[in-house]
């Protein structure tokens, strides 16, 4: 089978230093992570396997989390946390290790900078994700999650607003939501922080090749950038795809009458699981019941 090895995929810059951090404390006593340190399940299993443990609980906030902790250190994931987060760990005598992507830090200054002014932020983002949950935290009363034009439609067109967002939302749906937002509100600032990394990404694969007739986006499904990469191979670039999470996840079905693949990844996907995709693509024949057989995924080489 053909394939088309799309880049950039994978690691960002954030995802790399977070997994470094966290390894540096390996095999030591009370190492925990407050949420998934990225999002993808095989980190979080790899990182257990050092005795680095992570602390989740559906729907539960990273403050809620902390309740969980009584002793140790805990790491804050590369989404970034409040300072109420940060204040509650140090009240409770833990060590407290940062692991916030740089960029998201950048968004957190941002936000700061426009509230000493007075000025409302919008923030675009998905509900329930960590990295929004740590934004909105900052100053729940005058920032503004927005996810939806109706969102917009609801705020007071008289204030002053600043548009930013969360740093893996698709750039087309950020556009369009800063686009709509300056017809209906009379004074808005445009501060877009689609982070470098998530938007040459979703780029290339708006771009990809007119041949390929089917898409692999490897990932997890928490990880919200994996699912805008998916969206915008299925939606912008009108490709056949799957988000899958490894290997295993294909299917023959998947594959028939098809002769030429895409692959592509997520911010937070080690480059392992991708390679295994592609060169099991590679040398994949549908009339060949021998290239049917799936690798062994070897949890010792995911860090």
């Amino acid at each position: 089978m053909k394939v088309y090895q799309v880049i950039p995929r994978g690691y960002c810059k954030g995802v790399i230093q977070a997994i470094e951090i966290a390894k540096k404390q390996a095999y030591q006593d009370d190492i925990y992570i407050l949420g998934m340190i990225v999002h993808n399940q095989y980190i979080v299993d790899a990182l257990e396997n050092l005795g680095i443990k992570t602390i989740d609980k559906k729907g539960a906030s990273r403050e809620e989390l902390l309740d969980l902790v009584d002793q140790g250190t805990v790491i804050i994931t590369a989404h970034g946390a409040s300072e109420q987060v940060i204040n509650k760990a140090r009240k409770k005598n833990l060590n407290v290790i940062d692991a916030t992507c740089p960029d998201v830090i950048k968004t957190h200054d941002l936000i700061k900078r426009y509230l000493d002014k007075k000025i409302e932020i919008l923030y675009i983002g998905k509900s329930g994700h960590p990295e929004s949950e740590g934004a909105l935290s900052i100053d729940s009363k005058h920032i503004h999650l927005i996810e939806t034009k109706k969102d917009i439609d609801n705020l007071n067109p008289n204030l002053v607003y600043v548009i930013t967002n969360q740093t893996t939302m698709s750039l087309y749906d950020v556009y369009d939501l800063c686009e709509y937002a300056k017809t209906v509100l009379k004074n808005i600032t445009i501060a877009k922080e689609t982070c470098q990394a998530t938007t040459i990404r979703q780029e290339a694969i708006a771009k990809i090749n007119d041949d390929v007739d089917v898409v692999f986006i490897v990932g997890d499904p928490h990880s919200n950038n994996t699912q805008k990469l998916a969206s915008i191979s299925s939606n912008k670039a009108n490709k056949t795809t799957y988000m899958i999470e490894s290997v295993n996840d294909i299917t023959l079905e998947m594959l028939k009458d098809k002769k030429v693949a895409a692959v592509s990844s997520g911010a937070s996907t080690p480059t392992y699981l991708t390679n295994q995709v592609i060169n099991y693509l590679k040398q994949f024949n549908y009339h060949d019941t021998s290239t049917y057989i799936k690798p062994n995924i070897d949890l010792n080489k995911i860090l």
